[in-house]
């Protein structure tokens, strides 16, 4: 599908009325001088893909644990999927294509090793200490732990960025008494306030629904090849049994993998059309005409129509049983649990076993201050780096450190 045309959307910039304008953004925390070369969201996109959090996505859990197979999805892997949904639903929208990317880019940021088991294990381990959150960690590392500028800690994202990467599941207040904002994310806002109350731009939208068209796609892709499941128990399930009838029909005979390889080529097609169309017809029902109109909406701009919506819900209900709580990967899910709450254990009660540049940062055991710090350890580490501390700290081998 081709780009919308300026006849399409009147506008200098061939973008839809209600996108986000580039050249219009609420800028930076800390002024920059601009790009001659690079909008100032093609800036977040690149700082992004420069950045140390997105390089040790590559060894982050999304399903399955690196040493399972290289054929499996990464959270790296996983987040260049969806960057390339998002950029292609935005190009169709007209959008800004290269805010899409970016929020994709970087919604995974903040996950922790070993995938949701990881997370839901340091979540707990930091109940006393101020919670763990990964959308709050991601702001926390694009906004404070990544440094490489000499100005400035963090990144220095442009507001539409940091806003996309704090809502892009929804306003974020209010809240319920007993479920405060995150500190990462309050912190930020009390000193460059991101309108936590309203929806994200269409960007940041189109950002978080590609998210579930990859990892549902994915996962189907993934359970198959694992053989956690067989392409007969798909049969079932509507829209997805359909679509694998429909290339069996239209290739008698084809080998399962090739087969379960167009079927889900096809699942993406259908869901990323479905979703372009009714985006499209709520942007034409409500009338928004700007972003500022898409933030006040009170309901998302972005969605799936309530057909699709149905069948994605049943698709991920039969991944829950038949995959994330499958026998072997709750195996690995349990040894996960005990990796995350073991090396927080021991770094909480003695922070000198931390790399110096983290110690340092402590205030002595058991705190709040070294309970933060410890999460932030944890949070940075990949599968393979937190297995290799967990065995430094409890193997009874005698390597060398």
């Amino acid at each position: 599908m081709a780009r919308p045309s300026v006849t399409e959307f009147d506008t200098p910039d061939g973008l839809a009325p209600w996108a986000t304008k580039a050249a219009a953004t609420r800028g930076r925390l800390h002024p920059e001088a601009e790009s001659r070369t690079r909008t100032p969201l093609q800036r977040d996109r690149d700082r992004i893909i420069h950045c140390g959090a997105f390089r040790r996505l590559k060894h982050k859990t999304q399903v399955f644990v690196y040493h399972e197979g290289d054929y499996y999805r990464t959270r790296l892997t996983h987040s260049l999927e969806v960057a390339q949904i998002a950029r292609s639903i935005s190009r169709v929208l007209g959008l800004d294509e290269d805010l899409a990317e970016a929020l994709a880019l970087a919604h995974d940021l903040g996950h922790t090793c070993f995938g949701h088991a990881g997370e839901d294990a340091l979540a707990g381990c930091m109940k006393p200490y101020g919670g763990f959150d990964h959308n709050a960690h991601a702001i926390r590392l694009v906004t404070r732990l990544e440094a490489r500028y000499p100005a400035f800690d963090g990144l220095n994202l442009t507001w539409e960025t940091l806003e996309g990467i704090a809502k892009h599941n929804g306003p974020l207040i209010p809240r319920l008494d007993n479920d405060p904002l995150p500190e990462a994310i309050a912190g930020y806002d009390a000193i460059h306030p991101l309108e936590l109350g309203t929806y994200a731009g269409p960007e940041a939208q189109i950002a978080a629904l590609s998210d579930d068209i990859a990892y549902n796609n994915h996962d189907i892709d993934d359970g198959l090849r694992a053989g956690l499941f067989t392409i007969d128990d798909l049969m079932s399930l509507p829209m997805v049994g359909e679509a694998f009838r429909k290339v069996e029909e239209r290739w008698p005979g084809v080998e399962r993998s090739r087969l379960a390889h167009e079927a889900v080529r096809d699942l993406i097609g259908l869901m990323i059309e479905d979703l372009i169309g009714e985006t499209r017809r709520r942007a034409i029902e409500s009338g928004v005409a700007s972003v500022e109109d898409v933030r006040a909406l009170g309901r998302p701009l972005a969605a799936f129509t309530p057909e699709m919506d149905r069948s994605m819900r049943t698709l991920k209900d039969f991944l829950f049983l038949n995959m994330y709580r499958h026998w072997r990967v709750m195996r690995m899910v349990g040894k996960a649990h005990r990796v995350v709450r073991e090396l927080f254990e021991a770094f909480i009660n003695e922070p000198r076993l931390m790399p110096d540049e983290w110690r340092n940062i402590t205030d002595g055991p058991r705190s709040t201050a070294t309970g933060r710090v410890v999460s932030d350890y944890i949070a940075g580490m990949t599968d393979r780096f937190a297995l290799i501390e967990h065995k430094r700290l409890f193997g009874l081998d005698t390597d060398p450190l």
